[in-house]
C-alpha cells in the first residue's frame, strides 16, 4: 500500500496491525516523513519512505492500495489532475484499490495558503473512470485543530484495464 501526501500521517501505524507489511509512505515533507519515522520505529523495514512531489514521482513498483487524503485538492488545473490519474493507474496493480479524499463542494478554496480544488463523488468518479471502476463515496466533515469545519469528499475505486 502506498499513502500519498503521507506527512506525519498515523495510517502508517496502524496499517501493520491490519496485516499490512509492506507501506509506502510519500510526501513532500522531509520533515515531517521522519517525525513518522521516528515514531514507527520498531516498524523499520516494514515502511519505506519516499521523499517526492507526487507528480514528479518516478514509482519503481505496483502497489495494491493507494491511499491519498488531501493532495489532489491541491492540484487545481485539468492536466495536472489527469497526470495524477495517470500515475495512478500505472502504480494500482489491476483489481487494486483507490481511496481519494478531496474537499467536497462546500469545502475550502485555500488551504495552507494554497488554491484548491473542490469535487463532489461524481466529480472524482468521472476523473477516475477511465481506469477505475467507481465502488463508494461518501462525505465527511472534518473539524481542524484550530475548530474550523471542513467538508471532504470520499470515494472508493478498483483499478481495472480501462476496457468496461
Amino acid at each position: 500500500m502506498i499513502d500519498i501526501g503521507a506527512g506525519a500521517s498515523r495510517l502508517p501505524d496502524a496499517l501493520p496491525a491490519d496485516g499490512r507489511e509492506d507501506i509506502t509512505v510519500l510526501g513532500i515533507s522531509r520533515e515531517a516523513l521522519a517525525v513518522t519515522r521516528e515514531r514507527l520505529g520498531s516498524a523499520e523495514g516494514r515502511v519505506a519512505y519516499v521523499v517526492s512531489d507526487v507528480l514528479s514521482w518516478e514509482p519503481s513498483r505496483t502497489y495494491d492500495a493507494w491511499h491519498d487524503r488531501a493532495v489532489l485538492h491541491f492540484l487545481t488545473e485539468p492536466a495536472n489532475q489527469a497526470a495524477y490519474v495517470d500515475l495512478a493507474a500505472r502504480t494500482i496493480s489491476l483489481g487494486g484499490l483507490l481511496v481519494l479524499a478531496t474537499f467536497g463542494p462546500d469545502g475550502p478554496t485555500s488551504c495552507s495558503g494554497l488554491p484548491t480544488a473542490r469535487h463532489s463523488a461524481e466529480d472524482l468518479a468521472a476523473l477516475v473512470a477511465r481506469a477505475f471502476t467507481f465502488t463508494h463515496a461518501e462525505t465527511r466533515i472534518h473539524r481542524t485543530p484550530g475548530g474550523s469545519e471542513q467538508q471532504f469528499t470520499w470515494i472508493s475505486a478498483r483499478r481495472t484495464d480501462g476496457s468496461h
